[in-house]
């Protein structure tokens, strides 16, 4: 069966597109959206696990997998998978998961280190992102789902990068929200905690060194999320009970900004004339 032909068949929603999808959250999300009839394009650097991964998903929910190997720090690689979405007219959803963690103090982050999170975190996903909504709202239907973080919002001394490039993602993705307003079109921006994911032991910090009592595991944090799709939720936070405090955080920010709104200094900062 040709995957690019299988949006119209009975139980089939179409082709969803996972990157980081060898393992962590982007594993889960494979399997659950499998589970809710798409069929799956399968992005991560690892041959082997996609390979494995598209063998059991296939043989567990009766669906059609596409693996693309690719490092979308790679510019080419990254320009292949934009491609992919740009040609395939079955693609429905997009899931951007990949993401790279390097948690140190700043001033000890190398250029490379730096550049990696830079690369993956923003270029990749804004580079996809671009594309999804482009595509999704010619034909007014799609769904795009970045994965950013808490630490979007709260920046702690090891996150100084990774919190810029998270809080990049959360204000890019809400911007994208605002440019798919009243079309059917859906943009959902997931905002996970500490989850037990191999990210840990790659940042520097070992996952065995949290508070485990903190700690989600990836598939708590996946189908919350997408319980938080299926009820419209615009931000997802996996971890928080009281959705208010999203909410009087929001409006904080509104606010705040409607506040700056004014060409004349704040009267804390008047200055006497002599």
């Amino acid at each position: 069966m040709n995957i690019s032909n299988t949006q119209n068949l009975p139980g089939k929603k179409g082709i969803a597109i996972v990157t980081g999808a060898s393992a962590g959250l982007g594993a889960v999300y494979a399997d659950r959206l499998a589970g809710r009839g798409y069929d799956l394009i399968l992005v991560a650097r690892r041959a082997d696990r996609l390979e494995a991964m598209s063998q059991r998903l296939r043989t567990k929910h009766g669906i059609e997998v596409k693996i693309l190997v690719a490092n979308l720090t790679e510019r080419k690689d990254l320009e292949r998978i934009i491609t992919e979405i740009s040609a395939n007219p079955n693609i429905t959803l997009l899931v951007n998961n990949a993401g790279n963690a390097t948690l140190a103090p700043a001033p000890s982050l190398n250029d490379e280190q730096i550049d990696a999170m830079h690369k993956l975190n923003v270029d990749a996903l804004v580079g996809l992102s671009q594309v999804a909504l482009r595509k999704f709202l010619e034909r007014d239907s799609g769904t795009i789902i970045n994965v950013g973080s808490v630490l979007s919002f709260q920046t702690i001394g090891l996150s100084a990068v990774y919190s810029g490039t998270k809080g990049y993602v959360l204000n890019f993705t809400r911007g994208l929200q605002i440019a798919a307003e009243g079309t059917n079109v859906k943009v959902q921006l997931v905002l996970p905690a500490s989850t037990a994911t191999e990210l840990w032991d790659l940042s520097g910090v070992p996952l065995a060194n949290l508070n485990q009592s903190s700690v989600m595991t990836a598939e708590h944090c996946v189908d919350a999320a997408l319980a938080g799709l299926d009820q419209g939720e615009a931000v997802t936070l996996p971890s928080v009970e009281n959705k208010q405090l999203w909410d009087a955080f929001e409006a904080a920010r509104t606010n705040l900004f409607a506040a700056t709104q004014t060409g004349k200094p704040a009267s804390r900062y008047a200055v006497e004339s002599a």
